[in-house]
């Protein structure tokens, strides 16, 4: 499976296919050693390819000798990058790809894949464009110069995969298109009617050479080196963990960082492109019984005997199977199901894959992601600064409370406004608080008693934080209301006490649950921690339609 792969996935990069192979065997020994899956198949991969075509076109023409060079050199920086990152533990940083921004690049990602094998299936050369709309209007604008024997060999090999594929998903289907294509063309002379062919395939394995990239050159590259290094990453460590716990062992992501990035470097020393772990393949290798990184190594090994001896019998392979291989695979990239599930569950996170979607479509590969990682950022800004408060009521019988909204049921406290905040509580969602406290209580029928706050929910709290509830106690203070706060969390109990408001909060200022803090506050004893003013012990008459604010709520 991985000799035919590896050989499209180098075209698709824009590379000859051989490269593809040397790609299969130097980085599947060093992963072999220094991974942690014992079914993952490394290895070039549609994503990570495209990857490289356009990182590396903005620098030279592909397939040329020049467009080698850099693309090698791709692999070496991608290698440095992800063991940087696997040493110093910051495989965190592809948290930042949600799984919708991930859904929406790949579903774009394997349309702008699909679309540029268009010139292969086809056998029109097409003018290279960023739009797929313009890619597919141009060829149909074409038909009529179609190559009919082209456009039947990549229909034809594509049935044979689907059809093999849901015969049996262990069987060898890519090189049974791929040998099947290469004897008809041969057998028939295919090549002399017009049929594209792969040609010449080098012979041997190559000897180790050093990269080489200039400045200039590694400053260009980079944008496309940090893509590759975190989705390469992605994508593998998703697969492997599947896979592992299928299997009932663990994956050390740090470690498969050091494992991945080793074999890139490895591989740029011996003419390979960058690589990653595959879901396809490793599905296959586990199918097949692999149980340890032996089969990567035996993989390796008869990768390595076909570049030595049996290189010449690729010559007559069409490049409309390879073509086919690769859109086999790619097909199921676009992730509809992930569409449908979210418009269900969380049609915000849906607006979010459709972004990076159309996105990646319109700008391109890399200001895609960027464009996602962005969207996801800027709503989970919004989702914090503007958290879920839930205003409290008793369960009748019961010593429970519960979200008013959720339980009818529930029964509010009159002049009591109890509320849960359903978030961390940071100077970014401070005047938020302060605002619903407002609207509450001028939608409070009843004078304002007291304010019950349960913090139960609220994992930190930082100094704007804490310095908004010191106001927000000296302001009931002040106009009488009791403020109790529930259920405090240790770590925020420690800043509050660093600050010293849990002493001013007193033991009639704090309870360890609600409802000792609700009797708290409706208790008629007098608090021995007020103001010498004793400003609350005449509560002051609400009116709602003047209710003024004190200066800290505002």
């Amino acid at each position: 499976m991985l000799i035919p792969q590896g050989m499209a996935y180098a075209m698709l990069a824009g590379v000859p296919p051989i490269y593809g192979l040397y790609a299969s065997v130097v980085p599947l020994v060093i992963y072999a050693l220094l991974g942690t899956s014992r079914q993952l198949a490394v290895g070039p991969v549609a994503m990570v390819s495209l990857l490289t075509l356009q990182g590396v076109s903005t620098l030279a023409e592909p397939n040329s000798e020049a467009f080698v060079g850099y693309a090698i050199g791709l692999a070496l920086v991608v290698g440095v990058m992800q063991v940087g990152m696997g040493l110093f533990r910051l495989g965190f940083l592809v948290n930042f790809l949600s799984h919708p921004v991930i859904s929406g690049f790949t579903s774009a990602a394997a349309l702008i894949i699909g679309t540029s094998q268009i010139t292969k299936v086809i056998g029109v050369d097409l003018p290279k464009s960023s739009n797929i709309f313009a890619t597919f209007g141009e060829a149909f604008s074409r038909i009529s110069e179609w190559h009919l024997l082209t456009v039947a060999i990549a229909l034809g090999s594509i049935a044979l995969l689907e059809g093999l594929k849901r015969w049996k998903k262990t069987f060898p289907r890519a090189l049974v298109v791929v040998v099947l294509g290469t004897v008809a063309v041969w057998l028939f002379g295919l090549d002399a009617q017009g049929v594209k062919i792969v040609r010449e395939v080098p012979a041997g394995f190559p000897a180790p050479t050093m990269p080489s990239l200039d400045l200039a050159s590694l400053k260009a590259l980079l944008p496309t080196a940090t893509t590759i290094a975190l989705v390469g990453f992605m994508e593998s460590v998703s697969v492997a963990k599947a896979f592992a716990r299928k299997n009932r062992y663990e994956v050390e992501p740090s470690q498969e960082l050091v494992g991945l990035g080793a074999a890139n470097v490895a591989g740029a020393f011996f003419g390979a492109i960058p690589v990653t772990g595959g879901f396809s393949r490793t599905a296959v290798n586990a199918e097949a019984g692999a149980k340890t990184p032996l089969a990567s190594l035996i993989t390796a090994v008869v990768i390595a005997i076909t570049l030595l001896f049996l290189t010449p019998l690729f010559y007559y392979l069409p490049q409309a199977v390879l073509a086919a291989i690769i859109l086999t695979a790619v097909a199921g990239l676009v992730d509809v199901h992930e569409v449908v599930h979210l418009w269900k569950v969380k049609r915000a996170d849906l607006a979010i894959l459709v972004t990076t979607f159309v996105a990646t479509l319109a700008l391109g590969i890399e200001e895609g992601i960027l464009v996602g990682v962005g969207v996801s950022l800027v709503a989970f800004i919004v989702r914090t600064t503007r958290p879920h408060v839930a205003v409290l009521g008793r369960l009748p019988n019961s010593d429970e409370y519960r979200n008013l909204k959720n339980y009818p049921d529930a029964i509010p406290t009159p002049g009591v406004l109890a509320l849960r905040i359903d978030a961390q509580f940071y100077f970014g969602n401070v005047t938020f608080l302060k605002d619903t406290l407002r609207s509450l209580e001028l939608a409070m029928n009843e004078p304002l008693r007291a304010v019950v706050l349960d913090a139960t929910s609220i994992n930190q709290l930082d100094s704007s934080a804490e310095s908004a509830l010191a106001e927000l106690f000296m302001a009931y203070r002040e106009r009488g209301v009791r403020f109790v706060i529930a259920g405090v969390k240790g770590p925020v109990r420690e800043v509050m006490e660093r600050s010293g408001l849990w002493q001013k909060l007193g033991e009639r200022g704090r309870a360890l649950r609600v409802h000792d803090a609700m009797t708290l506050a409706t208790s008629g004893e007098p608090d021995p921690e007020v103001d010498e003013r004793g400003a609350q012990k005449e509560p002051t008459t609400h009116v709602k339609a003047r209710a003024v604010p004190s200066p800290a709520l505002a």
